[in-house]
């Protein structure tokens, strides 16, 4: 794939009536005469970028607490998270994780 060294546009190829070959931008007048025939082959490695969350979902560290209890421990406070995971008329799910040091259970409400 090349590309317009001018407005930065995809080049398209095009053999026009067994004339010389070339690479026109359709968006602005640049031509490249290709000089002889043949396959065109060019590689280049692509690198994968590194993907890094914006949210992470299981983070709940800076997450708001309520007085919640914790269904496995019994501890009163959670940090929670709210998500519409549903249409929008129906209520949002509610993500807990129990503030226990030794439990940290985590629970959906759907209600």
């Amino acid at each position: 794939m090349e590309f317009c060294p001018d407005c930065g546009g995809m080049l398209q190829y095009e053999l026009p009536n067994m004339h010389a070959a070339r690479f026109f931008c359709p968006t602005c007048p640049y031509v490249a005469y290709m000089e002889k025939r043949g396959e065109i082959r060019r590689r280049q490695a692509l690198v994968k970028k590194e993907i890094q969350p914006i949210i992470n979902l299981n983070d709940f560290t800076n997450a708001p607490k309520t007085e919640e209890t914790c269904p496995i421990c019994g501890h009163k406070e959670a940090a929670f998270r709210e998500q519409q995971t549903r249409s929008a008329d129906e209520a949002s799910t509610k993500f807990y994780r129990c503030l226990n040091e030794d439990c940290k259970h985590a629970w959906i409400d759907y209600s």
